[in-house]
Protein backbone atom coordinates (compact mmCIF):
# COMPACT_ATOMS: atom_id res chain seq x y z
CA UNK A 1 0.00 0.00 0.00
CA UNK A 2 1.34 3.12 -0.65
CA UNK A 3 0.82 6.11 1.96
CA UNK A 4 -2.39 8.13 1.25
CA UNK A 5 -2.69 11.51 -0.38
CA UNK A 6 -4.76 13.77 1.98
CA UNK A 7 -7.12 16.21 0.02
CA UNK A 8 -8.88 18.01 2.95
CA UNK A 9 -10.72 20.67 0.78
CA UNK A 10 -11.94 18.63 -2.66
CA UNK A 11 -11.62 15.97 -5.17
CA UNK A 12 -10.40 18.43 -8.48
CA UNK A 13 -8.11 17.76 -10.96
CA UNK A 14 -5.85 20.28 -9.43
CA UNK A 15 -6.19 19.18 -5.87
CA UNK A 16 -5.22 15.21 -7.03
CA UNK A 17 -2.51 16.39 -9.29
CA UNK A 18 -0.62 18.60 -6.87
CA UNK A 19 -1.57 16.25 -4.18
CA UNK A 20 0.07 12.97 -6.44
CA UNK A 21 2.77 15.16 -7.52
CA UNK A 22 3.85 16.06 -3.59
CA UNK A 23 3.24 12.05 -2.42
CA UNK A 24 5.59 10.59 -5.37
CA UNK A 25 8.21 13.16 -5.06
CA UNK A 26 8.76 11.29 -1.61
CA UNK A 27 9.73 8.22 -3.43
CA UNK A 28 12.78 6.90 -4.56
CA UNK A 29 13.27 7.35 -8.61
CA UNK A 30 13.37 3.84 -9.05
CA UNK A 31 9.86 3.21 -7.40
CA UNK A 32 8.32 5.37 -9.83
CA UNK A 33 7.31 3.03 -12.42
CA UNK A 34 3.92 4.18 -13.37
CA UNK A 35 0.18 4.81 -12.25
CA UNK A 36 -2.65 3.74 -13.47
CA UNK A 37 -5.85 5.19 -12.58
CA UNK A 38 -9.85 4.89 -13.56
CA UNK A 39 -11.70 6.66 -15.92
CA UNK A 40 -12.77 9.33 -13.19
CA UNK A 41 -12.60 13.36 -13.96
CA UNK A 42 -10.13 13.72 -11.18
CA UNK A 43 -7.00 12.83 -13.08
CA UNK A 44 -8.16 15.60 -15.80
CA UNK A 45 -4.47 16.61 -15.33
CA UNK A 46 -2.49 13.63 -15.72
CA UNK A 47 -0.35 14.93 -18.37
CA UNK A 48 0.61 17.68 -15.99
CA UNK A 49 1.22 15.02 -13.35
CA UNK A 50 3.35 12.68 -15.83
CA UNK A 51 5.44 16.17 -16.60
CA UNK A 52 5.99 16.96 -12.89
CA UNK A 53 7.03 13.77 -12.10
CA UNK A 54 8.15 11.82 -15.48
CA UNK A 55 5.71 8.61 -14.98
CA UNK A 56 3.13 7.26 -17.33
CA UNK A 57 -0.44 7.05 -16.03
CA UNK A 58 -2.24 4.57 -17.53
CA UNK A 59 -6.53 3.98 -17.39
CA UNK A 60 -8.49 1.12 -17.15
CA UNK A 61 -11.18 0.44 -19.32
CA UNK A 62 -14.24 1.32 -17.95
CA UNK A 63 -16.24 -1.07 -15.83
CA UNK A 64 -13.54 -3.62 -15.50
CA UNK A 65 -12.06 -2.80 -11.58
CA UNK A 66 -10.10 -6.22 -12.34
CA UNK A 67 -7.29 -4.56 -14.10
CA UNK A 68 -6.15 -2.42 -11.26
CA UNK A 69 -7.04 -5.65 -8.52
CA UNK A 70 -4.35 -4.13 -6.07
CA UNK A 71 -6.02 -0.98 -5.43
CA UNK A 72 -9.77 -3.00 -5.37
CA UNK A 73 -8.72 -4.88 -2.46
CA UNK A 74 -7.18 -2.04 -0.92
CA UNK A 75 -10.11 -0.35 -0.89
CA UNK A 76 -11.57 -3.48 0.79
CA UNK A 77 -9.41 -3.04 3.37
CA UNK A 78 -9.86 0.71 3.78
CA UNK A 79 -13.40 0.37 3.97
CA UNK A 80 -12.99 -1.90 7.39
CA UNK A 81 -11.45 1.79 8.96
CA UNK A 82 -13.98 4.03 6.84
CA UNK A 83 -16.74 2.46 5.66
CA UNK A 84 -18.74 3.27 2.73
CA UNK A 85 -20.34 7.09 3.14
CA UNK A 86 -17.75 8.09 5.66
CA UNK A 87 -17.16 11.90 5.72
CA UNK A 88 -13.56 11.98 5.28
CA UNK A 89 -13.17 15.39 5.66
CA UNK A 90 -13.01 14.94 9.50
CA UNK A 91 -9.71 13.23 9.36
CA UNK A 92 -6.37 14.86 8.96
CA UNK A 93 -3.23 13.44 7.15
CA UNK A 94 -2.24 11.61 10.77
CA UNK A 95 -4.93 9.65 10.87
CA UNK A 96 -4.31 8.67 6.77
CA UNK A 97 -1.09 7.68 8.02
CA UNK A 98 -2.03 5.56 10.84
CA UNK A 99 -4.08 3.77 9.06
CA UNK A 100 -1.87 3.26 6.07
CA UNK A 101 0.71 2.25 8.74
CA UNK A 102 -1.64 -0.33 10.35
CA UNK A 103 -2.14 -1.89 6.63
CA UNK A 104 1.70 -1.99 5.59
CA UNK A 105 2.19 -3.87 8.52
CA UNK A 106 -0.38 -6.52 7.75
CA UNK A 107 1.12 -9.80 6.22
CA UNK A 108 0.20 -10.71 2.94
CA UNK A 109 -0.77 -13.96 0.96
CA UNK A 110 0.32 -12.30 -2.08
CA UNK A 111 3.65 -11.13 -0.78
CA UNK A 112 3.84 -14.68 0.73
CA UNK A 113 2.93 -13.35 4.28
CA UNK A 114 5.86 -10.27 4.45
CA UNK A 115 4.18 -7.59 4.89
CA UNK A 116 4.17 -4.32 2.36
CA UNK A 117 6.52 -2.39 5.29
CA UNK A 118 9.18 -5.27 4.48
CA UNK A 119 8.78 -5.56 0.66
CA UNK A 120 9.27 -1.45 0.61
CA UNK A 121 11.90 -1.43 3.20
CA UNK A 122 13.77 -4.70 0.99
CA UNK A 123 13.38 -2.45 -2.41
CA UNK A 124 15.07 0.50 -1.25
CA UNK A 125 18.08 -1.26 0.54
CA UNK A 126 18.42 -2.63 -2.85
CA UNK A 127 19.28 0.93 -4.70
Amino acid sequence: MRSPVHLPVDHTAESVRDGLIKTISNLPAHLRGSLTWDQGAEMAKHKAFSIATDMDVYFCDPASPWQRGSNENTNGLLRQYFPKGTDLSVYGPEDLEHVAQELNARPRKTLSWDTPAERLRDLLLTN
